[in-house]
Formats: C-alpha cells, sequence, structure tokens
C-alpha cells in the first residue's frame, strides 16, 4: 500500500533520479584487471608518493572490512591483503564518458546534470510514461545497464526534488539491497527526521552540524520545528536553505542549474607541492603557476585588475603557522604573464615569511571579464602587450596539438620545477599512457 501511495504521489510531480559510482576509482581498475569490484580488495594510491600517501578509493570489500575511504596506506592494518593500483585519471575520465553516453541514449541532455566524475542527476519525469516505467524500475535499468556494459556496480537514490534524490542515495541506499532509496517529503520527515548523525545529510559539514548541535539541534525533525528567525541569526541568508532541506524542500530544478550565469568570475590555479620548499625554492613555483594562469586566462579570452596569493606553510609537530594570504591590483586589465607574475613576485616577498618551509599555493585571478570589455591603459605599450598575447596564443596552439610540456620554459627544468609533471597529471594525479586508459566495455559478468 506505501510503495503504491508513493509511485501515485511522485507521478504528481517532478521525479528526479541520481546514479553513483560505488568506489569509482577501485571498481574502474578491478574491471580493468578482470576482477569483481565487489569482492576483491583494492586500494586506488601511489605509494613511490610515500607510505603516508592518500588512497584515493578502496574497494567496497575493503570498506566492509573497516578499511576508511580516503585514508593512508600506513593506516591500512598490516592483516589485510590488498592490491594496489595506481591512478590512472584519464582511464576514469574515458569510464565517466562511457556513462555519460549511456544516459545519453535514453534522455535527453538538457534532463542530465553532471554533479561529479561519478555521479549525474536526471530528470526522469517525461520518461516515465514513454518507457512505461515506475521510477524503481527505471532505477533498476540503468543500473543494470551500466553493470552489463561496463561491469561497473552502482547505487541509486529517487525522490520528488533533487534534494530528495541526494539524501536517498546518501542515506536510504545504503541500507537497501538493490541499492536504491526512495524519497518523497512525506517519506523523508517518517524516515529521517530523527536520523544521525546530520552530517549524513547533503551540505551539513561538521561545521555546520557542531553549530547546530550548540544550539540543541540534534536531527533535522529539531532544526525543521526551530524558531526560523534562530536559524537566521546563526546561519544568514543560508538559515533558508538548511530550514527547507530540513522539511525535505527544494526548488532548483535541473533547468535552474544549466541557466544560472554567475555574476562575478575568477580563474584560479593551485598544488600541493611535492615536498616542503624553501622560501627561494617556492618562488619557483610561484612563477610557473603565474605563467599557467595567464595562459588559462587567454585561453578563456578573459582578463583581471586583480590577483590573490594563499600560501600554506608546512605543517610541523605541535607548530602550525597561518597561512599568508593576500591580494595585489594590477596598473590595468590584463591576462599578460609579465604583469601576473610581477604582481604576484610582489606580493609573494610581502606577505610570506622566508624562515619557514612552504607545502601549498593557490593563486587566483579575481573579478575577471571578458577581454573584448577591456580598457586599454595610457601607460601601457599597446604593441608590446599584443606580441605577448600573440604569443601566448601560439603556446597555447602548440600544447593543444603536441601537448602541455610541447613548450616550456627553461624555469621548468629546475629540480624545483613543477609544470612538467603538472601537465601530466588530472586533478593532481597521473594521467596514465594513453594506450592504458581505455575502457573494457560489453564485458562478461565477473
Amino acid at each position: 500500500m506505501f510503495v503504491e501511495q508513493m509511485v501515485k504521489f511522485m507521478d504528481e510531480q517532478r521525479t528526479y533520479l541520481v546514479v553513483n559510482m560505488k568506489s569509482f576509482y577501485a571498481s574502474c581498475e578491478c574491471v580493468m584487471l578482470g576482477l569483481d569490484p565487489m569482492t576483491t580488495d583494492l586500494v586506488v594510491a601511489d605509494p613511490s608518493r610515500s607510505k603516508g600517501t592518500i588512497c584515493l578509493a578502496v574497494s567496497p570489500s575493503l570498506k566492509k572490512k573497516g578499511v576508511k575511504n580516503r585514508c593512508r596506506l600506513h593506516e591500512i592494518p598490516s592483516l589485510h591483503k590488498f592490491i594496489t593500483a595506481v591512478p590512472r585519471m584519464q582511464l576514469y575520465i574515458n569510464y565517466s564518458a562511457e556513462i555519460y553516453g549511456i544516459f545519453l541514449r535514453h534522455f535527453a541532455k538538457e534532463d542530465i546534470f553532471v554533479y561529479s566524475i561519478d555521479e549525474s542527476f536526471i530528470d526522469i519525469t517525461g520518461y516515465l510514461s514513454t518507457y512505461q516505467k515506475t521510477p524503481r524500475q527505471m532505477g533498476e535499468w540503468l543500473l543494470r545497464e551500466i553493470k552489463e556494459q561496463l561491469g561497473l556496480p552502482a547505487t541509486c537514490g529517487i525522490g520528488t526534488n533533487m534534494y530528495l534524490a541526494k539524501v536517498a542515495l546518501d542515506i536510504t541506499a545504503k541500507h537497501a539491497p538493490d541499492g536504491i532509496g526512495m524519497l518523497t517529503e512525506e517519506s523523508f520527515r517518517q524516515q529521517l527526521w530523527h536520523h544521525q548523525p546530520l552530517t549524513d545529510f547533503w551540505r551539513i559539514g561538521r561545521g555546520i552540524s557542531n553549530r547546530l548541535q550548540r544550539m540543541g539541534l540534534r536531527d533535522m525533525g529539531a532544526v525543521a520545528q526551530a524558531p526560523f528567525k534562530e536559524l537566521r541569526k546563526a546561519f544568514g541568508v543560508n538559515a533558508a536553505i538548511l530550514y527547507d532541506h530540513a522539511w525535505g524542500r527544494e526548488p532548483t530544478t535541473i533547468a535552474d542549474i544549466k541557466s544560472y550565469v554567475p555574476k562575478e568570475h575568477s580563474v584560479s590555479n593551485g598544488q600541493v607541492l611535492p615536498r616542503d620548499y624553501s622560501f627561494d625554492e617556492a618562488i619557483i613555483a610561484v612563477k610557473e603557476m603565474a605563467d599557467m594562469l595567464a595562459l588559462e586566462m587567454v585561453r578563456r579570452k578573459v582578463v583581471t585588475e586583480s590577483v590573490g596569493l594563499y600560501v600554506c606553510y608546512s605543517m610541523r609537530p605541535n607548530f602550525i603557522l597561518p597561512p599568508a594570504n593576500g591580494t595585489v591590483h594590477l596598473s590595468s586589465m590584463t591576462s599578460s604573464s609579465k604583469w601576473i607574475t610581477k604582481g604576484l613576485l610582489e606580493l609573494y616577498h610581502k606577505i610570506v615569511n622566508p624562515l619557514y618551509m612552504l607545502r601549498r599555493i593557490f593563486l587566483t585571478a579575481n573579478h575577471v571579464i571578458p577581454e573584448d570589455q577591456q580598457q586599454l591603459s595610457l601607460f601601457e605599450d599597446p604593441l608590446s602587450n599584443e606580441r605577448e598575447h600573440s604569443l601566448q596564443r601560439s603556446i597555447l596552439d602548440l600544447q593543444q596539438r603536441f601537448g602541455k610540456n610541447a613548450v616550456f620554459h627553461g624555469i621548468d627544468l629546475l629540480d624545483a620545477g613543477t609544470t612538467r609533471e603538472r601537465n601530466e597529471q588530472v586533478g593532481g594525479h597521473r594521467r596514465g599512457p594513453e594506450t592504458d586508459v581505455q575502457p573494457r566495455k560489453n564485458i562478461p559478468a565477473l
């Protein structure tokens, strides 16, 4: 009876489905090895970095044995024997593209929102009658097709809005035998108002959870019943989102997301250094990153008159130095590597303590605008700027044709240089050789 009521209720509203791949990176590696992702003990990590390297993914079987995702290699108990697979980011990107291709065979791209490399939302409202399926049957169909085509296990959340679909995925699907969770506003209040911990809910991190608990609000039911004025005082404009989510409400649609145009844009470039860098060594990294930032701006055809620098010092036992950060204004709107580098180096020498080692650097071009809206400065040589701009475009063309390492600066060859290695990475991890990143497809059941 409850299922019939739920289906009827969902047919009267929009129905969203979100698909998430189980331990995506680890599952891809298992399939490539011809092993079952659900029974194979495998971690994705690069042991060449150090035993303290973070595991990017842990297979479901290892998770069942208590090994936590994103743990460090040395934290896995020695009694567990497991396979270590070096990250191949291009492989995972290619698998993600194959999954998206499966979705496109059944749904219009306007109804699909790729949330991350291993997770996508689909508005299935108009397809239920077309395919003569219930929401659950639709989810079962997609999970089965992904498994049959690519050998990858997945879970699914279904809801009357995007928030409920995500919560159904994150909380209820985990405990469902078929890996599918379903929620409406009513069933959300019935099943999850008293669920703990609060951090299980989408958009509630440890910080928000701690603040809610200090207010005596230990579950979503308590948040829903709390005076809104108190929430507004504690969380500002975000209180409205928190309050709506406590009641299981979310007005945003996939169409809203796809039509959204941010008022302000920025372009950023950051990295965790491969080791602790001295003050002088980090200057080399800043120069490289400033050049990469400028090239990315030229590629996007944007300019800025303000760049920011954020530097984290190396963590030492019993000593943590607060990060150094600041902003510098340039003489005019520009994407010139020359002027961006000059501004950032001046800022670097001003805010960074030369006595301590550094481990993380983050650069930002603030409030960028299209270059065709740029106003030329009276104090700069337009011909010189155009020559540099032309050179930057030529570098981008060569990199597009022959790879990012087709052109690099002499500074990149120094021991402290990181550009060449970063150009071979995706998301800070190894891309993997091109001959070794083609997904296995249409494979028999493992």
